[in-house]
């Protein structure tokens, strides 16, 4: 159904004559009777009577005009729901424990008018396609450690490093350490078991553990990061990696270390992913928060080739 001709109805039934509805739709007379007769002609019945004084609505017409009405609300609702602005920023931080969402968080309480649109998805190529079919506005991935170019039309930025922390039990032997150096590691294990093969995170410890020699074990089964670090604080041996702004929160009586690594320190490097041609003006405002929140990496940092 003809939204315009559905429009003209309701203002000729409002104003009781078409040369005043034609004024108040700014268009000629003879535009509001044609758009009538079409709509008439699609329902199959007369609207309106027409009389020397005006138009006056039909039995058929005073019983289509509320629907008609619901109908035009209905439509503008629908226009406004994807009008720039008026949707939800729909962004991607691949799992709500991690610290990315505590960085939208920061950026919502600094733009508090921003609706945001949270969703995780799992691996990079999803992600990315995402972005590039316009199913989401943006996500956080890091995308040089992928190895794969991004689509045509589609952009990213550097916008925020983690620092990595060795996570262990307090009887580990690097427990009472207040820094670590990554070589210190070489030979030893560290246990992913969410490392699986093709993600991002996997391909950036695999670099790890090429440039300092440490062993990562991604032997599951991956119960979660609650498992995860149930497991590594009550043993000896096992530790793992987190990051220096990952929540984390344990029972009472596990004791665990977050031991900073340093001389270097590894980043992980998140970027910012999102379509060029994307008009959503929050996404511009997010853009420039994070663009104005990235520090300057310091020097004594290790990244993957290439970030």
């Amino acid at each position: 159904m003809d939204v315009t001709a559905v429009r003209t109805f309701v203002a000729v039934a409002d104003a009781g004559q078409f040369q005043e509805a034609a004024v108040d739709l700014s268009v000629t007379p003879q535009a509001v009777s044609k758009r009538v007769a079409a709509l008439e002609g699609e329902l199959g019945v007369r609207l309106f009577t027409r009389e020397p004084g005006g138009a006056r609505l039909t039995i058929d017409g005073r019983a289509f005009l509320p629907h008609a009405r619901g109908f035009l609300d209905s439509a503008e609702r629908a226009v406004a729901s994807v009008r720039p602005g008026r949707r939800a920023l729909r962004v991607d931080v691949i799992g709500r424990q991690l610290s990315l969402t505590g960085l939208l968080r920061d950026f919502h309480r600094a733009h508090p008018e921003v609706e945001l649109d949270l969703v995780t998805l799992y691996d990079s190529d999803t992600a990315t396609a995402a972005v590039r079919d316009g199913t989401i506005d943006a996500t956080f991935r890091a995308v040089t450690v992928s190895g794969r170019p991004l689509p045509r039309g589609v952009e990213a930025a550097a916008v925020f490093d983690e620092p990595l922390c060795l996570f262990t039990g307090p009887r580990h032997e690097f427990a009472k350490a207040p820094a670590l150096a990554p070589a210190r590691l070489a030979g030893r294990r560290v246990w992913m078991p969410g490392n699986l093969p093709g993600t991002e995170w996997a391909a950036y410890y695999d670099e790890l553990a090429a440039a300092f020699g440490c062993v990562i074990d991604s032997v599951g089964p991956d119960f979660g990061i609650e498992a995860l670090l149930d497991t590594v604080a009550a043993s000896t041996t096992l530790a793992t990696f987190v990051s220096a702004r990952t929540p984390l929160v344990w029972p009472p009586g596990h004791d665990p270390r977050r031991i900073p690594l340093r001389d270097p320190t590894p980043l992980y490097p998140h970027a910012l992913v999102w379509r060029s041609d994307n008009p959503h003006p929050s996404l511009a405002v997010l853009r420039r928060y994070l663009t104005a929140a990235y520090p300057e990496r310091p020097g004594d940092v290790w990244t993957p080739r290439g970030k």
